[in-house]
């Protein structure tokens, strides 16, 4: 059973054109806006503390499906015009009809309020964070329209969290958690980037930029360079704090898993791209992991 299916069958009618407006049926996103986050808070916390804020895990959990719902929701009320002209969207709740724009503002709405309601059992460093990234996720969807790099707003947006999830444990940033920031901005290039290639003809048609487009015949060594980037910046964020032999071992499996993903893509097949661009689930639990070793 496919995870649109589930919707089909499992939701009352009502319900189904929010749930696949908000994304539900695709988890994936959340995890990958999830992750930075956990990888900071697992960094974060100190050798004092006996086992992981769980409690701050949760809420960032929550945090991170009803916020990755509510961008979604907001992208498709930005970018109804141009979902209808792609084979790819042109299914979704907006342009097919299944939700309006005006419930789609209110649905939106909801989610934003219940964002802000998690947001609030944080500390004033980290709701001051959290108010600071609308400016970002609202202006995300316009960037596909203005530059060939929409996928490094996405960077930046995407992986907030990593700030975030070191000041809920902290109360203040530090050098470790900007590292996280900037290993996360690099290895959302590189997903994203891989994510692109399948919409790229329609992309090309109907005049939305992105990466694939701009980078044509050297996506295979740009995606290699943020990879790579990405697990230096890992490691010295890791070693700003206290770098194990645990961490090494696993970076060095994030790496190999990079490596398995370059060396296997073809950027010209979208179900081979999808595939690869799920996979980052998998990485970013091993980074997760190598974050916990530091403190083991």
């Amino acid at each position: 059973m496919s995870q649109s299916g589930w919707i089909n069958r499992l939701a009352p009618a009502w319900s189904r054109g929010y749930l696949r407006l908000a994304r539900v049926d695709r988890p994936i996103g959340t995890w990958l806006l999830l992750l930075p986050c956990i990888w900071s808070i697992l960094l974060a916390t100190p050798n004092s503390v006996a086992a992981p804020r769980y409690d701050l895990l949760i809420l960032f959990a929550l945090g991170a499906a009803v916020m990755r719902g509510a961008g979604c929701t907001y992208n498709d009320i930005v970018d109804r015009d141009f979902d209808a002209k792609v084979s790819r969207t042109a299914l979704r709740p907006i342009p097919s009809g299944e939700v309006s724009v005006r419930q789609a503002w209110v649905f939106l709405g909801l989610q934003l309020l219940i964002g802000f309601l998690v947001l609030i059992q944080l500390n004033a460093v980290t709701i001051g964070l959290g108010v600071a990234s609308l400016i970002l996720v609202f202006s995300y969807p316009f960037m596909k329209r203005i530059t060939y790099w929409p996928q490094a707003w996405l960077g930046l947006t995407f992986n907030w969290g990593a700030l975030m999830g070191w000041t809920a444990v902290t109360g203040s940033l530090d050098w470790p958690a900007a590292a996280l920031y900037a290993a996360g901005f690099f290895w959302t290039l590189g997903y994203d980037t891989i994510y692109a290639h399948q919409d790229k003809e329609d992309d090309a048609l109907i005049g939305v930029k992105s990466t694939a487009l701009a980078l044509k015949g050297q996506t295979l060594p740009f995606i290699i360079a943020m990879y790579t980037l990405t697990i230096v910046l890992l490691a010295l964020a890791a070693g700003l704090v206290r770098f194990s032999w645990g961490t090494g071992a696993l970076l060095l499996l994030a790496a190999v898993h990079f490596t398995w993903q370059s060396a296997t893509l073809d950027s010209d097949d979208a179900v081979n791209c999808l595939e690869r661009f799920k996979s980052n689930r998998d990485v970013g639990l091993l980074i997760a992991a190598a974050m916990l070793a530091v403190h083991l």
